[in-house]
């Protein structure tokens, strides 16, 4: 069974970083995983989401810790001990502060809305992932089907060299609206946000467990 730690990382903010950590790690669990996430943005949007969580439905799912960017590797390597999975997000930067969530990383995952400055703003945690010899994939987020942008970006993607998700996640209201609320998108009853996350989940197992 794969198994391992997802760093999900974009050095723009408002990519969606938040969302793509809070839906895969809740479908992780839905589909019997035990799971941890971890929040390395001082923002702290993730542990808010958490406590909202918890507020709501008592019991969250997930476990949920917080770090400094240079005590990821330590928190990371405490989680994994206890979980199937750890996926930890990151601040929108990319600098040294970052390299200690990539190597510990067994898949970096890049959030790219559909906009070409998301997708510039990508290459510097690329070049940062092959430093850390990790490996990387691009998923496409908040995408509206059959527009010209969203294949440019694609296309654009692609050419960076890195590895482009199959799976993408659509511009619908449901993933902003639940984030709010404690939830995970499928949670809210919408059918084509959870085949979208599920897609997404089966495709990481997928990448996670491919041979290093």
């Amino acid at each position: 069974m794969a198994d391992g730690i997802i760093t999900v990382a974009q050095q723009k903010g408002g990519s969606g970083k938040t969302t793509l950590a809070v839906n895969l790690g809740v479908a992780l669990a839905a589909a019997g995983h035990s799971v941890a996430l971890l929040d390395t943005d001082p923002q702290g949007s993730l542990g808010r989401w958490f406590m909202t969580r918890i507020e709501r439905l008592g019991a969250p799912g997930l476990e949920f810790a917080t770090a400094s960017a240079w005590g990821v590797t330590y928190e990371c390597e405490k989680l994994r001990k206890a979980h199937d999975f750890v996926i930890v997000d990151t601040p929108p930067k990319v600098d040294a502060d970052l390299r200690p969530a990539l190597r510990a990383a067994d898949l970096v995952l890049i959030p790219v809305a559909s906009s070409h400055v998301d997708l510039w703003a990508t290459e510097g945690v690329l070049d940062l992932a092959a430093r850390e010899r990790r490996p990387a994939a691009i998923v496409l987020n908040r995408g509206r089907a059959g527009t010209r942008l969203a294949g440019d970006v694609a296309a654009a993607a692609e050419s960076l060299g890195a590895a482009l998700a199959a799976s993408r996640l659509a511009n619908r209201v449901v993933y902003a609206e639940t984030l709010g609320q404690g939830l995970a998108a499928p949670e809210a009853g919408n059918g084509s946000a959870k085949a979208e996350i599920a897609a997404l989940m089966d495709e990481v197992l997928g990448l996670l467990a491919e041979p290093g």
